[in-house]
């Protein structure tokens, strides 16, 4: 078993694993080198899910674009059925 504080990730006396806390940099004053640490992290997480959210992007793109080709060939081709009808008309 573990000493305490040696990095346990369960607590003890409970069973539940402690949660991260968040730090607000306007409340605490933090070193440049935590503020530094925190710009990285947070330039990793950009990074690792730029990829996904851009491909998110264009299939919602596309799809938005597809359903309003789809409205317009509908409406295109109703103005022509009604064209059609009143060009053999009485």
């Amino acid at each position: 078993m573990a000493a305490p504080g040696a990095g346990d990730p369960l607590n003890a006396k409970n069973g539940n694993a402690p949660f991260a806390q968040r730090i607000d940099p306007s409340r605490e004053k933090l070193t440049p080198a935590q503020l530094q640490f925190m710009r990285q992290v947070q330039l990793a997480q950009w990074q690792k899910t730029l990829p996904q959210r851009r491909t998110r992007n264009i299939m919602t793109g596309l799809g938005i674009g597809a359903l309003v080709l789809a409205i317009y060939e509908a409406k295109a081709a109703r103005a022509r059925a009604l064209e059609r009808e009143r060009a053999s008309g009485p």
